[in-house]
């Protein structure tokens, strides 16, 4: 089972490197704040340079905020984010439309 920090340095990023166009198409930096056990704060650009960085790099269209645990389920079925978000798990701030794009490459 992975952990947020596995899912960002290695999946994500993977997923972003292994086709930088798609997540340009997002047009949009994320910040994801993941709290508790296995958590952490990584930056995600899906926008001029498409990467993942760990920390608050600033200039973040939306910002998700959640457990550990709860990162585990969005992580395993991206599609449990919206059940999370109407119970309050899940907080998003600044363009919360955007994390509707997130699934691209979370999923």
């Amino acid at each position: 089972m992975s952990d947020a920090k596995t899912d960002f340095t290695t999946k994500i990023a993977g997923k972003i490197t292994a086709d930088p166009e798609k997540a340009k198409a997002i047009n949009a930096v994320f910040l994801f704040k993941i709290n508790g056990d296995g958590g952490g704060v990584w930056t995600v650009n899906c926008k001029d340079a498409p990467g993942v960085t760990e920390g608050d790099k600033g200039g973040a269209d939306c910002t998700l905020e959640m457990s550990a645990e709860d990162w585990k389920s969005i992580s395993e079925n991206p599609s449990s984010a919206m059940q999370l978000y109407f119970q309050g798990k899940l907080k998003v701030a600044g363009n919360a439309m955007l994390a509707t794009k997130l699934q691209q490459i979370i999923g």
